[in-house]
């Protein structure tokens, strides 16, 4: 990776920039603080919310941090699939008495005011996700001082990043909780079927590309960072391994989830947003994930109202629980202490497999 990058951080651990309420100042700057990369998520704020918190974050550390954006939506969803969806919903707001949202309440996540802001007073690193920017984007951030990162779930979409002009590469594979990063959202590609797994999605776009890879995708473990490393990886982004630290914004009922064994295991879903997202299965899921379209971000503006009033009413069957398949592994540690306690993972399985390596060759 290029120094100008894997400088700003002492350990390859990125914290995952989580939309939602889970990412937030404090989190990010005990990541940072403890010498990993911490992130902020600016997906569903306003331009003034996502300048107040990287305010609040410079005031709690000195330290590199990221900030990621998500792409503008492209207008292809169906109406008459989302109307029917509504319809399908009909239950779950007389249930949890809240309105459903409007579906066309904006595709583009003020992606254009938020980019304004993040040319005018810079941060040492920006990523991007559900698509790539224009090279002009790219030139502009690269010209301003800051490096980008773009998250891709395929080698072509590697491809695409590179020829944008990207430092890096968000490596996703399909073990990610929350949602997949990729380019498009269509049902004939995703990864709802199947998908790549990480190391093998590594391999192929490190084939496929020049630019250094960040890999994400249930990583929970030193050992497994350790793993991603060694298949060609610069370093790890982490999201669920840090969704379930007293810092981070998560609710509650979300970090209890994570290790409760009602919730034994996770589903790729498009049942509260329109797009593959991988969270623990409950009853939201099986009952309207076999009939979301896809919408994104319709239905996400569609049932918002639904999922903070599941959260308001303690009813973790009715909330977005996202996670990654090593949820199991979650640890509440702080998470200045979990990055150490990677980092320490991580320097013991290096040192294994080089102990093993001179083992192998003294035989």
């Amino acid at each position: 990776m290029p120094s100008a990058l894997t400088d700003l951080f002492r350990y390859p651990i990125v914290q995952a920039p989580m939309a939602g309420g889970a990412s937030c100042p404090p989190l990010a700057a005990a990541v940072s603080e403890a010498g990993g990369l911490g992130s902020l998520a600016a997906g569903y704020k306003t331009p003034e919310a996502m300048y107040e918190e990287i305010k609040q974050l410079r005031g709690l550390t000195g330290r590199p941090f990221l900030v990621n954006l998500f792409m503008p939506q492209p207008p292809t969803a169906d109406p008459a699939a989302v109307e029917v969806y509504r319809e399908q919903l009909a239950g779950e707001s007389t249930w949890y008495e809240t309105p459903l949202g409007d579906p066309d309440a904006g595709a583009d996540d003020a992606y254009e005011a938020k980019l304004a802001i993040l040319l005018e007073d810079p941060v040492p690193v920006v990523s991007f996700t559900f698509g790539c920017p224009t090279r002009e984007v790219l030139g502009a951030l690269a010209a301003a001082g800051t490096r980008t990162v773009v998250t891709v779930t395929s080698p072509v979409e590697a491809q695409t990043a590179q020829w944008a002009g990207a430092d890096a590469l968000c490596v996703q594979g399909v073990e990610a909780g929350g949602h997949q990063g990729g380019f498009r959202n269509d049902p004939a590609e995703d990864g709802m079927g199947g998908g790549l797994g990480l190391l093998s999605l590594i391999a192929l776009v490190r084939e496929t590309v020049r630019i250094p890879v960040i890999a994400a995708g249930g990583l929970m473990r030193g050992a497994q960072i350790a793993a991603a490393l060694a298949a060609g990886a610069s370093a790890a982004q982490l999201g669920t391994a840090f969704l379930v630290t007293p810092e981070s914004g998560a609710n509650a009922l979300h970090k209890r989830a994570m290790t409760d064994p009602m919730f034994g295991r996770t589903e790729l879903t498009r049942a509260f947003s329109g797009r593959p997202a991988r969270g623990l299965v409950n009853r939201f899921i099986r009952d309207h994930g076999p009939y979301a379209p896809a919408a994104y971000p319709q239905l996400h503006h569609l049932t918002s109202g639904l999922r903070k009033a599941a959260a308001k009413q303690g009813d973790p069957q009715g909330m977005a629980l996202w996670a990654g398949q090593g949820h199991r592994l979650a640890r509440e540690l702080p998470a200045g202490r979990l990055v150490e306690t990677l980092a320490a993972e991580l320097d013991a399985a290096r040192a294994g497999l080089t102990a093993g390596a001179f083992h192998g060759e003294a035989r």
